[in-house]
């Protein structure tokens, strides 16, 4: 990569797993899920209020309990309750008319003054109630997003082992100094930006760059903070640290994101804006065919008040709770507003237009003597014990085909190249193409590469026997999905991801979108405020710790719930609770 960035196909109009990769299953990472129980809470709890606060007013009113109040209680204290509970929306409705706006706070407002001028105590409390019950529906699910960048910072070590005097000393990670040399080992994550000066291992490093498989690393090779060492160790020489790193600048840019987003102008708001005009001439023809004070006031009461008080919140936790039976978690209304003028779609490719871990695609045979099945039995035999992501796909492949598995002897894990064990008194190794030694790559190889898939070379007593080729493949409803963002009118739709040229292009060319490769969450959030500038709606959906920038930027932040992380769960406004 070295930094470089690919793109597709002409753009006219112009990833990723948080796992470590270390076993997680999908269905643990679902079941952790928080977004159902969120749900549940968030419709449960206002529907809950709304129903009991109507049953209570309309018992009221047909007890006579109401007048009673209106009668015994001084006005006073109705006023009071009043201006205290309805003085942050009176506040933001005077902000609002300063700036020569009107919004459906405005309207209520109005009915709420005229509720008072007609001393409709109860009323005016009610008014007031739904005003701030909407309004904190939209505070609760916001403040509930907001945990994305708290949840960040929980994802980075917090200690690094340093080489200091020849002697190996952890340290707090704020104490690190560029230019010195960290120790990571198995099972750990990489403290530091860094340049591997020593050691070879396999290293996950989806949560920056979305690629969808390890990578194997060595002296040279360019290692970022939050990436998971799974095999071999690392010495790596420090060049940056904290907030500078590039897993540093995803927890900025998620920040920055949510502080600057831009407003959304609500439909409530637009039709506000005429239907006052109309209210206000009903009640002047009103008070002029009448010449009564109350009869006006009760026209904006009725007009002004109760339909935009109660439907707010109403409409909201309806949408919600629809959408949630049908595996989609809404944080707010207005994100269903948005997501109807949207012209451009954006997505990541690992675990969102693909299942997000390999499969083996293909089996080739590089001797005559031997079939497909019994390279592949081999294969799967020596990778029968390896904790790496590939090697559960070919015992996968070999479950699938109902091979039956030899137990391998001295079983060697070798990083940065592959696996070697011994079977029936003979050397079987299986790795990528350091395991060659020299020999040269096998024709049909090329030809898997150019295509986008990852190799493993299957070798016995130093000659190579065949060749797996592994993808993370394509979900089966992509296809069906793209094209009903098209017949829904989205104009541009264009793939983003931190994976390569070759695996981006085999993606995106059946689906035929664009694609833009080897990118990291900076470049990924500088595409969307691109789209942005130029008058675009933008939609990104996503799934990993890498896609949170890009979600918590885009006018609606999509999050595949179920086998995403929890990060982009919270950075989004939508989250898919099913893994389709």
């Amino acid at each position: 990569m070295n930094g470089e960035r690919a793109t597709g196909p002409s753009s006219t109009a112009c990833d990723s797993q948080d796992t470590c990769g270390c076993g997680s299953a999908l269905a643990d990472r679902a079941a952790a899920n928080p977004l159902a129980g969120f749900s549940r809470t968030l419709l449960w709890a206002f529907g809950l209020i709304i129903a009991v606060v109507v049953l209570l007013i309309v018992a009221a009113e047909q007890l006579g309990v109401l007048d009673v109040l209106t009668q015994f209680v001084p006005w006073p204290v109705w006023f009071a309750a009043v201006l205290t509970g309805g003085w942050p929306i009176f506040r933001h409705v005077l902000r609002a008319t300063l700036r020569r706006k009107i919004t459906s706070h405005t309207l209520m407002t109005i009915g709420l003054a005229a509720a008072i001028v007609a001393g409709a105590w109860p009323a005016a409390v009610l008014i007031v109630f739904f005003m701030r019950l909407a309004d904190y529906i939209e505070y609760f699910t916001a403040e509930h997003a907001r945990q994305a960048v708290r949840d960040l910072t929980a994802l980075a070590p917090e200690t690094a082992r340093v080489e200091r005097e020849g002697r190996e000393v952890q340290v707090p990670i704020e104490q690190v100094q560029v230019g010195e040399t960290v120790i990571v080992r198995p099972g750990e994550k990489t403290p530091v930006d860094g340049e591997v000066i020593g050691g070879h291992a396999t290293v996950n490093q989806a949560a920056i760059t979305g690629e969808s498989m390890p990578v194997e690393v060595g002296p040279g090779a360019r290692v970022f903070a939050a990436g998971f060492v799974q095999l071999g160790h690392l010495r790596i020489r420090v060049t940056a640290v904290g907030k500078d790193t590039t897993f540093g600048r995803v927890i900025q840019l998620v920040a920055e994101a949510e502080q600057h987003r831009a407003p959304i102008q609500r439909v409530a708001d637009k039709f506000a804006a005429w239907y006052l005009p109309v209210v206000v001439t009903v009640a002047t023809g009103t008070f002029l065919a009448s010449g009564k004070l109350l009869a006006t006031a009760a026209v904006l009461v009725v007009a002004c008040s109760c339909s935009f008080a109660i439907a707010t919140p109403v409409a909201v936790i309806a949408s919600i709770g629809a959408s949630a039976r049908r595996g989609l978690l809404i944080k707010g209304g207005r994100y269903l507003e948005v997501l109807a003028k949207a012209t451009v779609v954006v997505l990541d490719k690992t675990g969102t237009l693909t299942l997000g871990r390999p499969v083996i695609t293909d089996v080739i045979p590089l001797d005559a003597d031997l079939g497909a099945d019994e390279v592949l039995r081999l294969a799967a035999t020596a990778e029968r014990y390896s904790e790496h992501p590939l090697a559960e796909a070919v015992r996968g492949a070999a479950a699938l085909r109902e091979l039956q598995l030899a137990e391998p002897q001295d079983f060697e894990a070798i990083p940065g190249m592959g696996v070697r064990v011994r079977l029936d008194g003979e050397s079987v190794a299986v790795g990528g193409r350091r395991l060659l030694a020299g020999e040269g790559l096998p024709p049909i190889a090329a030809e898997l590469e150019a295509q986008g898939k990852t190799l493993l070379f299957v070798i016995r007593n130093g000659q190579p026997l065949g060749v797996l080729a592994a993808m993370d493949t394509l979900r089966p409803d992509v296809p069906e999905a793209v094209a009903e963002l098209r017949r829904l009118g989205v104009k541009h739709l264009e793939l983003l991801t931190g994976d390569n040229e070759r695996t981006a292009a085999a993606i995106a060319a059946p689906l035929g979108i664009h694609w833009r490769a080897n990118l990291l969450p900076e470049d990924k959030i500088a595409v969307v405020k691109e789209y942005q500038r130029r008058g675009h709606v933008v939609v990104m959906i996503g799934d990993g710790v890498n896609d949170a920038p890009a979600l918590a930027q885009a006018d609606v932040g999509i999050a595949m719930g179920a086998a995403g992380s929890p990060l982009a769960i919270e950075a989004a406004h939508i989250a898919l609770l099913r893994d389709d």
